[in-house]
């Protein structure tokens, strides 16, 4: 069953206040360094956005990589390994990729390819970059995950469907460029913490035979995105 959107704000909510209240007690001098070493670090970031999107289930693959990227570079610091961020990168980086693929892989298994233009987008780039063209006539939304990484998407051929179509982004050290044409009626609801996302298009006659409006909604953390027009 599909998670509500309140019930995934309620737990980013919970743990900024849990966040907040750890670094309460460091100003208090009640956190020991090797605790303050492991808690307020880049890799238990990761680990913990990974953890918020498995609860809420609305990323299950992005929050999978995030857990495991947070994890393995945490583990040295919680066991005091003494390790080079250099030395341990890159092997990180293949071990991550290989399970996302074999993830992708059970995933898509049993399934039928189609020539079909898909209705639904769900793209991901992590430590690289994507460039896409959509041609559904009846496009339907999708999500979009930019990890250290960047993706490029093209609808100047493809056109809405009825009602209100959401296109869910997330967006971590990277970002997404939409290329949308003018006349589409676009909403941006995307939530952005040290990022941003801007509407960068030339506009044109707003709605003009299109059935939908396009609401672009998420979060844009060191990251963003924008949206042209061509």
């Amino acid at each position: 069953m599909e998670k509500s959107p309140l019930h995934g704000r309620a737990i980013f909510g919970i743990i900024l206040v849990l966040f907040g209240l750890a670094m309460m007690a460091k100003s208090f001098d009640l956190v020991s360094p090797g605790v303050e070493y492991v808690l307020f670090s880049w890799p238990m970031l990761l680990a913990v956005l990974g953890v918020i999107f498995l609860i809420t289930g609305n990323r299950n693959t992005t929050g999978i990589v995030l857990f495991l990227l947070g994890a393995i570079f945490l583990l040295p610091r919680i066991l005091d390994i003494p390790y080079s961020f250099h030395d341990i990168f890159w092997p990180v980086v293949f071990i991550v990729v290989g399970i996302l693929i074999l993830i992708k892989a059970f995933a898509h298994s049993g399934r039928k390819d189609t020539n079909v233009a898909p209705d639904q987008i769900d793209d991901v780039a992590i430590l690289g970059g994507n460039e896409r063209r959509i041609n559904s006539k009846n496009f339907k939304g999708g999500k979009i995950t930019s990890i250290f990484g960047g993706t490029q998407i093209n609808f100047t051929e493809a056109e809405l469907a009825e009602g209100e179509i959401v296109i869910d982004i997330f967006s971590l050290f990277g970002g997404c460029t939409l290329i949308i044409p003018k006349d589409w009626q676009v909403k941006v609801e995307v939530t952005s913490i040290l990022g941003g996302f801007a509407d960068k298009r030339i506009f044109g006659d707003p709605g003009s035979g299109q059935k939908g409006v396009l609401i672009i909604k998420g979060m844009a953390i060191f990251g963003g995105g924008e949206i042209k027009s061509v």
